[in-house]
């Protein structure tokens, strides 16, 4: 009776936040899922009554759109080339943080972390005045060694990288906080012992610090993919997708076939898709971080 009682009671405590839940997050994706099997447009919002079930076409039309195999392409790019990078730099910083020749550990913490919790559209927008062609800080720079002004984001070529290194330099500091918090729980004795073996720095490096910061860096990747996966505010304030759309993003090309052209349900179909792609994506790396244990 009394563990009924108690079941109960958290039956009654979990209410309100499952109901907040169900609300606003399950009953929008049902629609949505249900919306992407329909012609929902901009008419459709005024009257309900010119909506039209049309099955699977929004997803046959998406596997025939060129655009969203260069919005995807592009994601992918993103995705491989400022995920390694990210976590790269961020296990380098948090090495460094946490070793003991550096002093005033905690200012250089601050300051690594200050990017993270600044506004992306404020850091978007200071970044593109240093990207800038003809007064931008980078330009300058290479000015003083006589190389040419370079239109970072209005080039093809260097559009995309430009907001790789933009958005490395944004966030890398969460990452490194989170290695720094794995390497303080390596115990201090596996260094001491390999250090009477005659092990060298990168002896210990290899053989103990990144296998015992594998659950991290598992971790770390995962929740770097998934974010850099959905990536939309950097192109879309830098870019806007340009130059020649090598910089649109799938989050992008969704918003501007659901919130510019109105096409609701096409929309919702790419939505889906994607979600598919980054479960796929997350369960590889849950896999690989089994085979590790």
């Amino acid at each position: 009776m009394k563990i009924k009682n108690n079941i109960n009671a958290a039956y009654f405590f979990l209410a309100p936040a499952l109901s907040a839940i169900f609300i606003f997050f399950f009953i929008p994706v049902i629609a949505a899922f249900i919306m992407s099997f329909t012609d929902f447009d901009i008419y459709a919002l005024g009257d309900l009554s010119t909506v039209r079930f049309i099955g699977i076409n929004n997803y046959l039309k998406l596997f025939d759109d060129p655009l969203f195999y260069t919005a995807l392409q592009n994601t992918f790019y993103f995705v491989i080339m400022a995920g390694p990078l990210s976590i790269a730099v961020s296990l380098g910083a948090a090495l460094l943080l946490n070793s003991k020749l550096v002093k005033y550990k905690a200012i250089f913490r601050l300051s690594y972390f200050i990017p993270v919790v600044t506004t992306l559209v404020a850091v978007a927008i200071v970044w593109r005045f240093i990207y800038h062609p003809k007064f931008g800080i980078i330009n300058y720079i290479l000015s003083l060694v006589g190389i040419a002004p370079i239109d970072w984001l209005g080039d093809t070529a260097t559009a995309m990288p430009a907001i790789v290194l933009m958005s490395v330099w944004k966030s890398f500091g969460y990452n490194m906080i989170i290695f720094i918090a794995g390497l303080q729980n390596i115990p201090e004795d596996l260094y001491e012992a390999a250090s009477i073996e005659g092990a060298t720095g990168w002896q210990k490096f290899r053989s103990i610090t990144l296998p015992m910061l594998a659950p991290t860096t598992i971790f770390i990747s995962l929740i770097t993919m998934i974010g850099y996966f959905q990536f939309f505010a950097e192109p879309y304030i830098m870019t806007q997708g340009g130059p020649l759309n090598s910089t649109l993003s799938i989050v992008q090309y969704m918003y501007q076939e659901g919130f510019k052209w109105w096409n609701m349900g096409y929309s919702a179909s790419i939505a889906f898709v994607f979600f598919f792609i980054i479960l796929l994506g997350t369960i590889i790396q849950l896999k690989i971080q089994k085979s590790t244990e």
